[in-house]
């Protein structure tokens, strides 16, 4: 489906209806002549926006999970653009308020007149403070000292997923800590699927592994390649101090050692 716009902005339009209990009405808006993106946006314009009577919150999470599918990622990209300026001079889409949710910065080449990233209000959602993560572990009915929870961030820093997944765990199976922090970088881990991703992204470009490798062989900030730099921040691995980085924490520095 990510290899082809047609089948992906079809199945789109099918579960955006779907999810609006609506009836599909794909056929009767899909038009051979025109582009797969006129016809997905004539289903919105001339169907979706039309029936329903409030305005329609289009939540779009992970929307980096078609980052690898270049084509796909900038003529959907361009679509979420153009839907957006349409708002401008045409009241009917001012009924669509898009939410873009990703967890990478955007390195993909997408141009900056099609993009929906560089528009709207951007909200970056950064690491816990110990403040926050010692009531994040409250919630979740631990009473830790600041010494676990200093144990814990030594592991993950204040990573918001890294943080409610090591808690879900924890309670879930009735771990210690210690316990968890010894399955942290291992195949046992509750992250297993989350970084093997990560390590199959890494496969994929020699350059992008090799700069890995050697940021999580140095137990220092270090420079390496600008490029290489970007898409490892990007990814969410390493993180900048000054121009040099750094692996973002301990479980990634731990796992990939191992691996890479």
């Amino acid at each position: 489906m990510l290899t082809d716009l047609d089948t992906f902005l079809r199945s789109f339009c099918t579960n955006l209806s779907l999810a609006l209990g609506l009836e599909e009405q794909i056929d009767e808006y899909w038009h051979k002549r025109l582009s797969s993106q006129t016809n997905c946006t004539n289903y919105l314009k001339n169907y979706l926006l039309q029936v329903i009577d409030s305005p329609l919150v289009l939540g779009l999470d992970n929307i980096d999970e078609i980052f690898p599918y270049p084509e796909i990622t900038q003529q959907f990209s361009a679509l979420l653009r153009a839907w957006h300026e349409n708002a401008k001079t045409e009241e009917i889409w001012q009924k669509l308020r898009l939410l873009i949710a990703h967890s990478q910065d955007v390195y993909v080449s997408i141009n900056v007149n099609q993009s929906p990233f560089n528009v709207g209000l951007s909200v970056d959602i950064g690491e816990f403070n110990n403040t926050q993560i010692k009531e994040l572990v409250q919630r979740y009915g631990l009473n830790w000292s600041d010494t676990e929870i200093n144990e814990l961030k030594s592991m993950i820093n204040g990573h918001p997923y890294l943080l409610t997944t090591a808690l879900e765990k924890i309670t879930q199976d009735h771990l210690t800590l210690s316990q968890f922090l010894e399955i942290a970088p291992t195949n046992q881990s509750p992250y297993s699927g989350f970084l093997k991703s990560y390590l199959l992204e890494l496969e994929k470009d020699v350059l992008l592994k090799r700069a890995m490798q050697q940021v999580i062989n140095s137990n220092i900030p270090i420079a390496i390649d600008s490029t290489q730099a970007f898409k490892l921040r990007s990814l969410g691995l390493i993180e900048f101090k000054g121009n040099e980085v750094q692996c973002l924490c301990n479980l990634y520095r731990l796992y990939f050692y191992s691996r890479l």
